[in-house]
């Protein structure tokens, strides 16, 4: 005889909820739920396991006497507005809780490895000097003014950025699912990225699931984030920070590190096309034309058009990119090489457990080895 198990209806109603979804949608789904809620039947252990994957929830919440209040510890800015959310999708607050995590242990790991802190960390925490954090950014990421027009492509770009600023102590991470669940995406129009600062470890994370282009943009301003000691998630919505003095500050950051303002001036000149100007600087077309409006190069009526013509024209090529790739090359990106080199000497060292490293790479048995033997063989 199968064991039913008792589940409070609030339980229920709130895990759906968590997930995102409306009750009457996950019901035609999942129909047995109706009859836990109307109290006909009443669950076994395989379905409530089976319900628990379905809305994304640890199987021992649904235990629980009544909803826990699921905050957030960092600010999560939205477009526009000046106060943080204290909301986000269960995939983005998941993503969040999985980083910390791993900070959490690099930190740990570091400070027992007698490993210094990183002095930029926060080092303009009271300061509003634009010119200033951009100066001291490429001074210790090693890039000059005009480096990205070196480039032959914006993926180089990106690829050089993202290897300076992990040889300063910086963790990266690209993923635009929960761990490697494919069926869990993060919506870049909910988050773009979110940075978590720590002297010893701070930890930046990009959703892969944007284009390349802006995701420099997105890095840079979570650099900003480092250098002024401060934790945050954010969406950029139209390209657009919040209206927060952080936010901008960061903002104003990033757009005069990736396109300086003399720079722009003197291409602007010579060609005002926003398609030769992105190549150039090896950013985003919004990006540029962000720039032109904050220049005042152009008014707000030609970037809104621009920003949603451009937007619509990436939808379309979207629908039409065939997914696919290497598992381990996207393992890379999502794990970051910095991290997983920390995990591989840890276990090496018998620093760290074969299954609290499965746990901290979301890598588990032959995968976890092939990743590792491939980019970290004993020489």
């Amino acid at each position: 005889m199968k064991t039913e198990i008792d589940v409070k209806p609030d339980i229920i109603n709130w895990a759906i909820t968590r997930a995102g979804m409306e009750l009457d949608e996950f019901a035609s789904k999942f129909p047995k739920v109706l009859d836990w809620l109307e109290d006909r039947k009443k669950p076994t252990v395989k379905q409530l396991e089976d319900f628990s994957r379905k809305v994304h929830l640890p199987f021992g919440y649904l235990f629980l006497a009544k909803p826990i209040e699921e905050t957030l510890s960092i600010p999560f800015f939205r477009t526009g507005q000046a106060q943080p959310t204290t909301k986000v999708s269960v995939n983005v607050y998941d993503t969040i809780l999985l980083m910390q995590q791993r900070q959490d242990w690099l930190r740990d790991y570091l400070k027992d490895n007698d490993d210094e802190e990183l002095s930029f960390v926060g080092r303009y925490r009271e300061s509003q000097n634009v010119q200033g954090i951009v100066e001291d950014i490429r001074r210790v990421i090693g890039l000059e003014s005009e480096w990205a027009s070196s480039h032959q492509n914006f993926e180089s770009a990106l690829e050089q950025l993202t290897e300076q600023i992990e040889d300063a102590g910086i963790v990266i991470c690209f993923n635009g699912v929960v761990e490697n669940n494919t069926k869990r995406p993060i919506d870049v129009e909910e988050c773009r990225g979110f940075v978590l600062v720590d002297k010893l470890a701070p930890l930046m994370f990009v959703n892969n699931a944007d284009g390349k282009a802006a995701q420099l943009f997105t890095i840079v301003h979570e650099l900003a984030h480092i250098w002024t000691g401060q934790s945050a998630g954010f969406d950029f919505r139209q390209l657009l920070p919040a209206n927060n003095p952080i936010e901008l500050l960061c903002d104003k950051v990033a757009a005069e590190f990736l396109v300086p303002e003399a720079a722009f001036n003197r291409t602007w000149n010579e060609r005002q096309e926003i398609p030769h100007l992105a190549r150039y600087f090896k950013v985003s077309q919004i990006v540029i034309a962000r720039r032109a409006l904050d220049l005042g190069k152009i008014n707000k009526t030609s970037f809104f058009k621009f920003y949603n013509d451009y937007i619509g024209q990436l939808r379309t090529r979207k629908r039409k990119k065939v997914s696919g790739g290497d598992f381990y090359a996207t393992t890379r990106k999502r794990l970051s090489l910095t991290f997983a080199a920390h995990v591989d000497r840890a276990v090496k060292t018998n620093q760290l457990l074969y299954r609290d490293a499965y746990k901290l790479t979301s890598l588990r048995g032959d995968t976890f080895k092939k990743f590792f033997d491939d980019h970290f063989k004993i020489k």
